[in-house]
């Protein structure tokens, strides 16, 4: 890592700092915190629904929800879904006991449920972000269609973090160049460094974690990256 760091140094750009006492308590070395910050928008979308029926015949209620599912599927073709990306799951089944007189589950069998969901992976964000707020036009037709939150991806994630070290890196060697000739040395050469957690937020979030953050509920989203890095001083 530290030969990565010693590369990006050359190469990138912006910072914070660590106070000037470091330097002070240290007359050979300086060390500082360098970051980099950068709007992203997601490129890749994942959305989910999920639809259910009940009867008190598994019969019934599998051929019910089969009608569901085709409704569903004719719907999603309809807003321009293309079929291959349109993937169902297995069926669940849930048998459903009476509850008696004093709330409690019985042995008695009145009926089943049955559940399935459908998924789309997409490029295309702005359409299926629509879809995922209108498709519960689909309970008019009869269907209980829950829609769940999409979750929203950025696929050149690794490539950019690479850039963003970089850039991060950068900054902390001009930070550490300005701490070093405010008090009359010169910046050597690099004595260690270390890479920090990147923090993917929401837009104009504060929210840091030690393990880092990867944001997945919002399309605009806010890429940190950190590092930490020590200097000789001459």
């Amino acid at each position: 890592m530290t030969t990565v760091i010693s590369i990006a140094l050359i190469i990138c750009t912006v910072i914070l700092a660590t106070p000037l006492k470091n330097y002070a308590s240290n007359k050979n070395a300086v060390a500082v915190t360098g970051a980099a910050k950068k709007q992203i928008r997601s490129d890749l979308i994942v959305w989910q629904g999920n639809f259910s029926t009940q009867s008190p015949q598994l019969p019934e209620t599998y051929n019910r929800l089969s009608q569901n599912h085709d409704m569903v599927k004719d719907y999603l073709l309809k807003q321009g879904i293309a079929e291959k990306d349109i993937v169902f799951s297995s069926i669940q089944t849930i048998p459903m006991y009476q509850i008696n007189s004093n709330g409690v589950q019985s042995n008695v069998l009145e009926g089943y449920r049955l559940m399935q969901s459908v998924e789309i992976k997409s490029n295309d964000v702005e359409k299926i972000t629509e879809i995922s707020r209108t498709s519960t036009e689909l309970i008019n037709q009869g269907v209980i269609f829950e829609s769940q939150p999409p979750q929203y991806f950025y696929t050149k994630l690794n490539d950019l973090k690479i850039t963003m070290l970089g850039e991060a890196a950068k900054d902390a060697r001009l930070r550490a160049e300005q701490l070093a000739k405010n008090s009359g040395g010169k910046i050597e050469g690099l004595r260690s460094s270390k890479m920090g957690v990147f923090q993917i937020t929401p837009l104009n979030s504060t929210e840091v974690s030690d393990y880092g953050i990867n944001d997945t509920s919002s399309l605009e989203k806010e890429i940190t990256a950190v590092v930490s890095v020590e200097f000789y001083v001459k």
